[in-house]
């Protein structure tokens, strides 16, 4: 690419966010990412990449630093951060290529998770999961089009929500904006990023940073995807009840360890507990609320252990009247005016992949490295926060830089990563710049809840 390289302009706006001393490494980036359109995905895509990686080499010497390696970074920006654009848009893809023994396994968009034409617009369900659908078709019923196009879009949407459904209204940039939603996430950063308790300074676990995994679908399994890339121990732990997709999985559980342990009953809050004592990472990826009867609000876990690094993502934010409303990347994308913007004039589009959830992964992992390294020399417990609709605004706010230069790649074969399974070979994208990851995922219960051995 010439010119300023696409994606330092995000870098720029990350770092201080990040509390990161100096300024960050200049990029040198190479190829397309196949994510061009009407909105400057490249950019978000390249800049959030590019933003956990400079943070990795600042934690751990040189880790992370790029398809090319290169030398360690300094507070002065230090070597340049080599960056692959196709390895970051088939990143941003990876889930259409995940495959076990040659079989694709992507879940894909349940047929009623899609754009319906409604009385004064267009609605988008989202009903992958068997209890979202069954809210849908209680408000809905059998005919799903023509219930949706006797009624406005927004009444719907609130109806969809209230039966415990997720849907979204598609709205025009300017109204999200102004609505009290838009307004609650205007007013906070990309990556908020704070000290939250006082403490000595304290590095990772001996064996790499120990990271308790807490989230759901896409965007916080990317996040720390990535960071059992760079080497941390990623345990997940998911409840009885609501098992995810296990094609999911295959995409983003790789260089994890994955339990189940019921955090509603008691035995499961003290074993959690222990977990956390010796973590130095949670990061939560439910919706804002949903883990404080638990026990674990981020607050109340900070309370307890205060030398943690706490992260969470949601997908409209802790703050206003959606704060605690359930959400997706096509949701986020519908609401805040992407997918009218993607559209044709006449039907709303989408964007090439789904960058939100992408994007707000690499930039939580980013703000996980940042805050181990600030935690190394600073000490304290820490907090980040982070949200799709946020990482939408950027996007919509973004300078529209034009088409890319270079061509995509046609096969994604040069950048998968191919690991034995007990069910035959996995092939995956392999993390963009930071090492590959040694095993794949394995379906729940593959380990117990509890951290890896020393050595």
């Amino acid at each position: 690419m010439t010119g300023v390289p696409a994606g330092s302009g995000l870098l720029g706006e990350v770092w201080p966010l990040l509390g990161l001393e100096g300024v960050p490494p200049p990029l040198r980036v190479r190829g397309a990412t196949g994510l061009a359109g009407v909105l400057p995905v490249p950019d978000l895509a390249l800049g959030a990449v590019a933003a956990q990686l400079a943070a990795a080499r600042l934690l751990g010497g040189g880790a992370g630093a790029g398809t090319d390696g290169g030398a360690d970074g300094g507070a002065d920006g230090g070597a340049p951060l080599d960056l692959d654009a196709a390895a970051v848009g088939l990143a941003f893809r990876s889930e259409r290529y995940a495959a076990v023994a040659g079989r694709p396994v992507a879940p894909g968009f349940h047929p009623l998770s899609r754009f319906w034409p409604t009385a004064d617009g267009w609605l988008r369900l989202h009903a992958n999961y068997p209890h979202h659908r069954a809210a849908a078709l209680a408000v809905l019923g059998p005919d799903v089009a023509r219930a949706a196009a006797r009624a406005p879009a927004a009444e719907l949407e609130s109806a969809v929500v209230a039966a415990g459904g997720a849907a979204a209204a598609v709205r025009e940039p300017g109204v999200w904006a102004a609505s009290p939603p838009g307004r609650a996430v205007a007013g906070r950063p990309l990556v908020a990023l704070r000290r939250a308790v006082p403490g000595p300074p304290r590095g990772p676990a001996a064996g790499g940073p120990r990271v308790l995994d807490l989230t759901r679908v896409i965007a916080g399994p990317v996040a720390t995807r990535t960071l059992a890339s760079h080497g941390a121990d990623v345990l997940r732990l998911d409840g009885p009840r609501l098992p995810e997709d296990p094609g999911q999985l295959v995409d983003t559980g790789p260089g994890k360890r994955h339990a189940v342990l019921d955090l509603a009953s008691a035995a499961g809050r003290r074993t959690a507990d222990e977990l956390l004592a010796a973590a130095d990472v949670v990061v939560q990826g439910y919706r804002p609320g949903a883990l404080d009867r638990l026990g674990l609000a981020p607050e109340a876990v900070l309370e307890r252990h205060p030398h943690l690094v706490v992260v969470r993502l949601s997908a409209w934010g802790a703050e206003g009247p959606w704060g605690g409303r359930r959400g997706f990347d096509s949701l986020v994308q519908a609401a805040t005016g992407i997918a009218a913007v993607c559209g044709d004039g006449a039907t709303p589009g989408v964007l090439p992949a789904q960058a939100l959830d992408h994007a707000t992964g690499h930039l939580a992992a980013a703000a996980v490295l940042a805050a181990l390294h600030r935690r190394r020399t600073e000490g304290g417990g820490w907090f980040g926060e982070l949200s799709l609709a946020r990482t939408a605004a950027a996007l919509l706010a973004a300078p529209r830089t034009g088409p890319e230069d270079g061509v995509p790649p046609d096969d994604p074969g040069p950048w998968l990563v191919r690991l034995p399974s007990p069910d035959g070979e996995v092939a995956l994208v392999g993390p963009p710049g930071s090492p590959p990851w040694t095993a794949p995922a394995r379906l729940l219960g593959d380990a117990p809840p509890a951290w890896r051995a020393p050595g």
